[in-house]
């Protein structure tokens, strides 16, 4: 299945729709934009999978969610500046017959992740 990712809003108890969400390849310090998306009413990306099997490549990967621009939109008043503005989260992909999941579970002042299946 590649690479996926899903992100729930703690403090709403609900899925993140609408959260901008950017996935990059990274090299050192070198990161490559490979897509940007929008979150779905499931807090996924409409298209399905970030990376299929056969798109997948060993390599290390970060995930930017734009957390502060989500709850602002949700109209959460939020302190100036922000406690978390955008979430990265880096990873590596070792096995590109695995599948990947790396949900996000988010509210303005904390975050958690973990590998999903």
């Amino acid at each position: 299945m590649g690479l996926s990712t899903h992100v729930l809003d703690t403090m709403h108890g609900c899925p993140a729709a609408g959260m901008s969400v950017s996935l990059y390849t990274t090299d050192g310090e070198r990161t490559t934009l490979i897509k940007a998306f929008t979150l779905n009413g499931d807090g996924r990306n409409p298209d399905g999978p970030l990376l299929d099997n056969s798109t997948i490549r060993v390599g290390t990967y970060r995930l930017v969610f734009d957390v502060a621009g989500y709850f602002t939109a949700k109209g959460v008043r939020l302190p100036e500046p922000h406690f978390l503005n955008r979430v990265s989260l880096d990873f590596g992909v070792a096995h590109t017959h695995e599948h990947y999941h790396v949900p996000l579970l988010v509210s303005p002042w904390s975050y958690a992740t973990y590998r999903g299946s």
